[in-house]
């Protein structure tokens, strides 16, 4: 077998431990602009959803099962998966460097896979003429996109990335700026309760992706209000507004969000709240704001950033099985 063959098998074959013991190293050095971002990005394309469909005999069977809608396998978009990261940027220079250094032939036991990750960051870091920090997280990216879609599949993707020049000019901190401000209530505004309103900005590469939510409303119901197109013709799913949305109770999770900026504007995860998302598998955490939510039980205190997944679905009950049948199999 040859090097390069060991480090593609290291990589696409990393358990989800591995994976998140790179994680935890890493975001630290992360630039801020990227950190929540690049941890929302893992929580959209999960490495536990993706090889369940690949060992699945019948993956469009499995898809149903697990009430998959949307565009949910990253293969179908290894280019557009992460504009909403600053590095997407430099997205053609890390799948270049992923798959320069894959064949470069590495030793994959010389190194942690964190270390292997920063070792390439470092390369289109000096390449670009950034700072490190802001490599970082798209090199994430990149390593995991290699682990789920194969190094054939990342060296045929274009490499293209989606910019206008008015975004190729905003810096980390402007972006930061932008997502901290608060809508001005006016000259008075101190003196106004319930009926201040806020700012959702629900893509940042989009000027008019913005809706207004009042003091104290869920996500998802201000969301309702937009009818400023027609959200059903870019994705079935969106059937009142941009915000996917089949129920106001937590019961279906069509309407999961990843909070890029404001999260703690957000009022705290309820009980049924968080006990839902973790059955569907977006997020184990017990933080009070944490940065993936449902729209429909999130309720806004001031403006909020906000990116709305390409997909979902419900797998987070076929995953604890699958952890109670390893776990059993292993006492016997």
């Amino acid at each position: 077998m040859s090097s390069e063959t060991r480090f593609r098998n290291f990589i696409e074959n990393a358990d989800i431990g591995v994976w998140r013991a790179a994680l935890r190293e890493l975001l630290p050095e992360v630039h801020e602009v990227d950190r929540a971002a690049v941890q929302i990005w893992f929580a959209f394309y999960p490495l536990d959803l993706a090889r369940l469909l690949d060992e699945a005999e019948g993956a469009g069977q499995l898809a149903r099962e697990l009430s998959l809608k949307g565009s949910y396998r990253l293969q179908d978009q290894i280019d557009s998966s992460h504009t909403f990261l600053y590095g997407h940027r430099f997205w053609a220079e890390a799948k270049a460097a992923t798959i320069g250094f894959v064949e470069s032939n590495p030793d994959a036991s010389s190194q942690t896979l964190a270390e292997h990750v920063r070792r390439v960051a470092k390369t289109i870091a000096a390449q670009t003429k950034r700072d490190e920090s802001l490599t970082l997280g798209i090199m994430m990216v990149a390593f995991m996109t290699l682990a789920q879609v194969g190094l054939e599949r990342l060296k045929n993707s274009p490499g293209v990335i989606t910019l206008d020049a008015a975004d190729a000019r905003k810096s980390p901190e402007g972006i930061l700026r932008e997502r901290a401000r608060n809508d001005s209530q006016g000259v008075f505004g101190f003196l106004r309760t319930a009926d201040k309103q806020w700012t959702v900005t629900f893509d940042e590469r989009d000027a008019r992706a913005k809706y207004k939510v009042i003091e104290g409303e869920e996500l998802a119901s201000g969301a309702a209000r937009d009818h400023s197109r027609d959200w059903s013709a870019s994705d079935p799913r969106r059937i009142e507004g941009p915000i996917p949305v089949e129920c106001r109770s937590a019961a279906c999770g069509t309407c999961w969000v990843g909070v890029l900026g404001g999260a703690e504007k957000l009022s705290a995860v309820s009980r049924r709240e968080g006990k839902q998302m973790k059955e569907f598998g977006y997020i184990n955490t017990d933080e009070p704001q944490p940065i993936i939510r449902l729209a429909c039980m999130a309720q806004a205190s001031g403006a909020v950033s906000i990116v709305i997944p390409p997909w979902n679905g419900v797998f987070g009950k076929r995953l604890q099985r699958q952890k109670d049948e390893q776990e059993a199999s292993a006492r016997v």
